[in-house]
């Protein structure tokens, strides 16, 4: 089962943003709470508990039970706006759960035993191409994290979707292929020192240009041009 986290919060009478402003200088967050085909609800949150939730990894991904006046609604964040100079959040989206529908979600890649890896202990480089993954699944079995085993992976090894651990009850938003999470890189001076070998092979096995003819002289002249007849005595 599916573990939710409860999130206080209370109706906020308007909309538009003097009604925003309005709640943040009561001390409050405001947000809305929309979707399963149902109005959207205008509520406020204790700042505190968002900013607890938002320094916590993954929390895209993450369940939550948001009890507004009474009433618990199971839900998502969906966003968070910031303050552009204060970096602190203004407003909160949350998405309704609705059983049953499946939902998109964002789910963190956690990687294991780096200190093991061959490819990392030779020096490699982890190279991540998804740090979270796009899929979609049912509300009560959305995971909080994917894993992938880095134990046993070298030099130019890869992380693929199928290696991933914990996706069982959902599925990729890329169906089209099997596609990369992450890989090992060769280290730099290796990297440089396999692209020198590469070009001097190359300058190798480039065959040597002949040598350019050199241009043929033009024909001299005869010397004081064509004999005249003598004079007649």
């Amino acid at each position: 089962m599916a573990n939710f986290i409860r999130i206080e919060a209370e109706l906020r009478p308007r909309a538009g943003k003097g009604a925003a402003r309005a709640t943040r200088r009561a001390g409050k967050v405001p947000g809305v709470l929309y979707g399963a085909k149902q109005p959207p609800t205008l509520i406020a949150l204790d700042p505190r508990a968002v900013l607890k939730e938002i320094h916590r990894p993954g929390w895209r991904s993450r369940l939550y039970e948001l009890a507004v006046n009474g009433t618990t609604t199971r839900a998502l964040i969906r966003d968070v706006q910031f303050h552009p100079v204060t970096d602190t959040p203004e407003h909160v989206d949350f998405q309704r759960l609705a059983a049953g529908e499946q939902v998109r979600v964002a789910v963190a890649v956690h990687f294991l035993n780096e200190a093991t890896s061959p490819g990392l202990k030779r020096g490699g480089v982890l190279n991540v191409v998804r740090h979270a993954v796009d899929v979609f699944c049912d509300p009560d079995h959305v995971p909080e994290y994917f894993e992938a085993d880095l134990a046993a992976l070298d030099i130019a090894d890869t992380v693929r979707w199928s290696d991933l651990k914990g996706t069982e009850h959902v599925r990729p938003a890329i169906a089209d292929r099997d596609f990369v999470i992450a890989t090992i890189a060769p280290p730099t001076k290796m990297a440089e020192t396999t692209a020198e070998a590469a070009a001097a092979a190359a300058t190798q096995a480039a065959p040597t240009a002949a040598p350019a003819a050199a241009p043929k002289a033009a024909p001299a002249k005869a010397a004081g041009g064509k004999a005249g007849a003598g004079k007649k005595g």
